[in-house]
């Protein structure tokens, strides 16, 4: 058994050896706080602790898996088992599992990801007759969304004029129907989303006191990870739960609560020791991450905010580096000078990409990233992008397999019941859905006693929904006796899935059927892990696992090293070597949405101070003068972020710009006593353009001396004619070598399907993409 206590600096040895009562750790940057957490656990086991009685709550599946392996090492893998550890999703998933049926629910409901409760919010606007410009479905299930985690349900809203009033003045005055509705047909379907896996916890424990009194003897000790994360219905479940034995133990750092726009309150860990008396307070201060360069930087910043808890951090790491700071012209030189430092970087100091990470504020800021790394060859993954669990492809097989675990799953049974296509119309389902609510039933019980209802469908509508059926009761069957792969592999078999796609015969017909076949891979992948470990290797495990996963989780599983992109918030509680921080301007870094209040702009420079310290040895802060904005190029200003760093920690590239002001640009004679009729503006003096340079002018009855006047370098609509065919290998200035793979259209507006080796299928206008044909 390893000595766990002997690493510890003495705040981190306090903190792990405390046992009983309320108690706060603050946890600076990069000081060690999954260390102490997990460390703490062990230390409880070894003191007596029962597993059984610890609920260890975080804020990823990937965190909650090291930490265990972690407290393996010390206690022992069989005993690490016995703890409930977990994301609180899955944590009150697994207790909803057990307690569900006082809420009416069945143990094997279907969670609901984000596309599910979009479309049936969709499908309930549609019924309803509503404007759907109006009532955007993605926009009333975030409003839905803010009401659970505020545990305002149905009725609540009802009973606050207020709400009424507000969706009243953004001419929504049905948002309480489509709630109403919304939460009816998830109960029907025997289903719940995200946000009810809190609202319905909360709801259990405060309708049931014997449910409540269950848990909190079994949870004796309770610990907390990233608190200043925490929304309200997450406060009011942990508070509830620790309210009998007040062994509660939470760890965060209210200097990287960013997550305010998702429902976070940063006033739960300001106000924990307020909420609990003879609180024990630890601080974590010493920063094992990051050079003192970066460390007394990101102070510097994070010194600025008002709301926030006492500490210092500081770190006996060496100086290093200073941060260097570049101004570029535009973004896209932004994007040329991040790859490029990359590049040499790697090439003075035989680094790998995966040491790399780019930051940004905004998804939309990765382009020029991106164009500019694959321009130098640089491999690179991109954090946040659309997730594998929510392509088409995986979406209609996976609700064939919701479908065996919960047939009442309304959203599951509407992506499938026609696909492949069977002749089932929307016409059909339309009337099932209208027949399912009149009989109070699911579409799937109405759809096992066909017989027996006035639906006014034709024999040939009622045997192909029969034999529907039919089928999804055989997969139900084979269900009972195959693990999850099994099942999974004779689904995607019987209803030919992959026989559908493969008509297709378009580069994108063969990445959806890649993709299935990966999803069969990873479905194996834990089969045979969870054989190995002898633990759940059922379908509805993996369908469990898989609607609970986090973006981080699904990273790829290459072992090519890549630089990583991400947004901000994406890289919280990751480190990197090397750290790009791009797009400090003011209204972009801080965002112009984010500046109305001080709670607001404080929030953004907690999210600075979260990017800077990512870093470990060197950072690099970048701006534009010009970025184009709506199709436009407009001027900008440096971030204050920058402006709130002390000069002596800063190594300028180019020239330091000062910050402007407005006001300047503003002439102040307009203001003087002159009488208005003598205010006189200038039109500003614009340069005729040069001749030479600018693009022919073609008439509809071109002169016969047409050719002599064309720019070589644009060529007429009319006149383009293209050499290139099918099967020819082309080089592009850009993109490198590829093969001609399909032609569309003709004259100006052909255009090329192109497979190049660097960045798969282009479709480019031949008239503006300056191929030279190899052969």
């Amino acid at each position: 058994m390893i000595d766990y206590l002997e690493n510890l600096n003495e705040s981190q040895k306090a903190a792990v050896i405390h046992k009983d009562g309320p108690m706060i750790i603050i946890a600076g940057a990069g000081s060690g706080k999954t260390r102490v957490l997990t460390f703490r656990i062990a230390h409880l086991m070894n003191k007596g602790v029962d597993a059984f009685n610890i609920l260890a709550l975080t804020f990823t599946n990937k965190a909650a898996r090291e930490m265990k392996e972690r407290i393996g090492g010390v206690v022992g893998k069989s005993e690490a088992k016995n703890l409930w550890m977990g994301t609180f999703h899955s944590v009150f998933a697994r207790i909803l599992r057990s307690e569900g049926h006082h809420l009416g629910f069945p143990s094997n409901f279907t969670i609901y990801d984000t596309q599910d409760s979009v479309r049936l919010i969709s499908s309930i606007v549609k019924e309803l007759h509503l404007d759907k410009d109006l009532y955007k479905s993605k926009q009333i299930l975030s409003r839905i969304s803010s009401f659970k985690n505020s545990l305002i349900t149905v009725k609540a809203y009802y009973q606050n004029p207020e709400l009424v009033e507000a969706d009243k003045m953004t001419q929504r005055p049905k948002m309480g129907e489509i709630y109403h509705h919304y939460v009816e047909r998830c109960f029907k379907a025997g289903a719940m989303d995200f946000d009810d896996l809190l609202l319905r916890t909360n709801e259990l424990l405060t309708r049931f006191p014997e449910v409540l009194y269950k848990y909190q003897n079994r949870f004796k000790y309770i610990l907390v990870d990233e608190y200043q994360d925490t929304n309200h219905s997450q406060y009011l479940i942990v508070r509830a739960l620790a309210d009998r034995f007040q062994n509660i133990c939470v760890v965060g750092d209210d200097s990287q609560s960013i997550y305010a726009f998702r429902g976070a309150n940063i006033q739960n860990i300001l106000n924990f020791q307020k909420n609990y008396t003879d609180v024990k307070i630890f601080k974590l201060e010493q920063n094992y991450r990051s050079s003192n360069t970066i460390v007394e930087a990101a102070n510097s910043v994070i010194a600025k905010n008002k709301t926030k808890l006492d500490k210092q951090v500081w770190t006996a790491n060496d100086d290093g580096e200073p941060i260097k700071v570049m101004r570029t012209i535009t973004e896209v030189k932004e994007g040329k000078f991040v790859a490029n430092s990359i590049f040499d970087y790697k090439m003075n100091h035989q680094l790998q990409n995966s040491e790399f990470a780019v930051l940004y504020r905004t998804n939309a800021q990765s382009r020029a990233i991106e164009d500019a790394l694959r321009e130098k060859n640089i491999d690179y993954v991109i954090f946040g992008g659309l997730s594998f669990y929510q392509r088409k492809e995986i979406k209609d097989t996976l609700s064939y397999l919701r479908l065996l675990i919960n047939p009442n799953d309304e959203e599951a049974l509407k992506r499938v019941i026609n696909y492949p296509a069977r002749g089932i119309g929307s016409t059909t389902i339309d009337k099932l859905s209208v027949a399912a609510n009149h009989y109070k039933k699911s579409i799937f019980e109405l759809l096992c006693n066909l017989n027996q209802t006035d639906i006014n469908l034709n024999s040939g509508i009622k045997t192909k929904l029969n034999n529907f059926v039919t089928m999804i009761k055989h997969f139900q069957i084979e269900a009972q006796t195959k693990n999850a792969f099994e099942v999974a592999d004779f689904v995607i078999k019987q209803t030919r899935l992959v026989k559908d796609l493969e008509k297709d015969g378009t580069p994108e017909g063969v990445s959806k059927v890649e993709n299935i076949q990966e999803l069969l891979n990873a479905i194996k992948g834990f089969t045979d892990e969870q054989m190995e470990k002898k633990e759940d290797n059922s379908l509805a495990f993996f369908l469990e696992d898989a609607a609970l996963a986090s973006d981080l989780d699904k990273n790829k599983n290459d072992n090519t090293p890549k630089v990583s992109l991400m947004t901000i918030h994406l890289a919280k509680g990751l480190e990197f070597p090397y750290v790009y921080i791009v797009g400090l301007e003011e209204n972009l870094f801080p965002s112009a949405m984010s500046m109305n209040t001080r709670s607001e702009l404080e929030e953004e420079r907690r999210l600075f101070y979260v990017a800077l310290t990512r870093a470990e040895k060197q950072a690099f802060l970048c701006y534009s003068q010009n970025r184009y904005r709506w199709g436009k190029l407009v001027d900008c200003e440096p971030s204050r972020f920058l402006q709130e760093i002390d000069d002596k920690f800063l190594d300028y590239l180019t020239p330091k710009r000062e910050a402007h002001s407005q006001t300047k640009f503003i002439n102040e004679d307009i203001f003087s006593s002159v009488p208005q009729n003598k205010i006189r503006f200038k039109k500003p003096i614009q340069k005729k353009p040069v001749k030479k340079t600018a693009p022919p002018r073609v008439e509809f009855s071109p002169p016969k001396n047409l050719k002599k006047v064309v720019n070589k370098n644009t060529p007429s609509p009319n006149l383009f004619d293209s050499k290139i065919a099918v099967g020819n290998i082309v080089n592009h200035t850009k993109f490198g070598n590829g093969e001609v793979l399909s032609l569309e259209g003709s004259g100006a507006n052909q255009k090329a399907e192109i497979r190049f080796g660097t960045v798969g299928v282009k479709k480019l206008l031949l008239q503006f993409a300056k191929l030279t044909i190899i052969r």
